[in-house]
């Protein structure tokens, strides 16, 4: 009888150990970022990097926006943030499968750090699968960064799936690689206008 009581005792206290471990990895969304923007050795060792398959660069850029404006050319499948001088950083993206593209100029509207994400009632109906919400984290398919674009639906956010960059697979979202977010994002203010061509 002792027995079973100082074995139940020790799953409860491991039980609860894990939970605390689980809440608190929520909370340490710069525990998340030192291993996507490779500045965790071990992470980097293994090859855990949140490298793109499309490289970042600075390329000439001959239209003339202001600098800060974010450039979506889907056909392309980058985007473009202009830099001014005829210059701007190109990031490879991913992009709305057949039927999700769409086009116009929209306004970052909102910023957040490894969001949640609560898929929206037309997603839901394609595919009831989907969890009704899910909390921030590596698991989490908005990635460790979200750029929100006006009051559409439609964001600019990491993803946990590398080998989607350059692919038509999203619902009309933009992803881009973590590590190529978090760069995003702490170049890009609310307000920024994007122009999705």
């Amino acid at each position: 009888m002792i027995w079973r009581l100082v074995i139940g005792l020790i799953c409860a206290v491991s039980y609860v150990a894990a939970a605390a471990t689980d809440a608190t990895a929520q909370r340490r969304p710069a525990e998340f970022d030192r291993t996507i923007t490779g500045n965790d050795p071990f992470a980097r060792f293994f090859g855990f990097n949140g490298g793109s398959p499309i490289a970042r660069t600075t390329v000439s850029f001959a239209e003339n926006h202001r600098p800060g404006t974010i450039v979506i050319k889907t056909r392309e499948r980058r985007l473009y943030l202009v830099l001014g001088n005829g210059q701007a950083l190109r990031y490879g993206i991913g992009v709305g499968r057949d039927g999700f593209g769409w086009s116009g100029v929209k306004r970052v509207s909102a910023k957040r750090e490894w969001p949640d994400w609560t898929p929206p009632a037309q997603m839901l109906k394609r595919r009831p699968d989907l969890p009704r919400h899910m909390a921030g984290g590596p698991d989490n398919p908005l990635g460790a960064r979200a750029l929100y674009l006006g009051s559409s639906l439609y964001r600019i956010h990491g993803s946990n799936e590398p080998e989607t960059i350059g692919q038509a697979v999203s619902s009309g979202c933009f992803r881009l690689t973590n590590a190529d977010v978090i760069d995003l994002y702490e170049r890009v203010p609310v307000g920024a206008t994007v122009i999705v061509q």
